[in-house]
């Protein structure tokens, strides 16, 4: 049977959860090992070795890892791509970055973003963004991939994997971790939450995206977003970014107030279960893909629909 390596998306602390939509995943291509790297992190071990279809949790702890830095974790795949058919990535943030190097080193092609596993090498991913499907099968040894979380089923709890501890490269000295500003909320987070409210161009300013969005988000239990024109507007951070070019969810129920749908927004969305859209404008391209479409003005409607719950 293969043996599927899969990189565990951590914060040091808490085990992501976009590591189970990739577990899932790379159970369709045969025994799963999670890679497990970072300072201190027994914790996410232990986490990850309770995920369902783990066979295996290889514990990297060095202090050079402890950020995930693509350039320190990078080299320690490679050793350990000696005894694995694949290195499996979620397609988050970090994921991106360490999955491109991995298969720079390895000298294959990568395969992003998969959507579903159609045979050992065969998989389906999107393309102009996400309005075509792709079937792409690799002739490389060695299978670099990444995972579109919304994509897969999340694994469950029910695993009980060995966990071993394994040596690691250090540090690189390639790159250093500086600091960083994460910005912080009692809301759900974006990409894992049942209901997502998210706000376009339309709402003018950031604090009438604040103080029309956040009531509605807070009622609804929800997340808040926000389309690209939006966050270069200066309405929301990045990291509230919904789209091809920020984050990709799917919801059980999205929201759009005052969000035209752009290409590049829809692509981001589109998977949602239930996407209720409110715009001024009939002719705005989300209606042709929304399941519940308001035509009014949102400064009027979203108060309204607020108010009511």
């Amino acid at each position: 049977m293969a043996q599927i390596l899969v990189w565990a998306d951590h914060d040091g602390a808490v085990l992501k959860d976009a590591t189970r939509n990739a577990v899932t995943a790379a159970a369709q291509l045969g025994a799963v090992h999670v890679l497990v790297a970072g300072s201190g992190v027994a914790g996410v071990a232990q986490a990850a070795a309770m995920i369902s279809g783990v066979a295996k949790v290889l514990v990297a702890d060095d202090a050079a890892y402890a950020h995930g830095l693509a350039e320190n974790v990078a080299p320690l795949i490679l050793g350990l791509m000696a005894d694995h058919d694949a290195f499996v990535a979620p397609a988050t943030t970090t994921g991106k970055n360490i999955a491109p190097r991995v298969a720079a080193l390895l000298d294959v092609a990568q395969i992003s973003e998969i959507l579903s596993v159609e045979g050992p090498k065969r998989f389906t991913r999107p393309i102009y963004a996400g309005n075509a499907i792709a079937t792409v099968e690799s002739s490389d040894a060695k299978l670099v991939i990444t995972v579109r979380g919304t994509a897969f089923a999340k694994a469950g709890d029910a695993g009980s994997a060995q966990i071993e501890t394994i040596g690691t490269t250090g540090d690189r000295g390639q790159s250093s971790f500086i600091g960083a500003e994460v910005a912080t909320s009692e809301r759900p987070e974006l990409t894992s939450a049942r209901v997502v409210v998210s706000g376009g161009r339309a709402l003018k300013d950031a604090p009438t995206f604040e103080q029309v969005l956040f009531p509605l988000a807070d009622r609804l239990g929800a997340a808040v977003g926000a389309s690209r024109a939006a966050v270069d507007a200066g309405y929301a951070p990045n990291d509230c970014q919904v789209g091809q070019t920020g984050k990709i969810v799917a919801p059980e129920v999205y929201i759009a107030v005052g969000i035209s749908g752009a290409i590049q927004h829809l692509a981001g969305m589109k998977d949602s279960k239930i996407i209720v859209a409110i715009n001024k404008d009939e002719e705005a391209p989300i209606f042709q893909i929304a399941d519940i479409a308001l035509v009014a003005d949102l400064f009027e409607a979203v108060p309204a629909l607020t108010a009511s719950l």
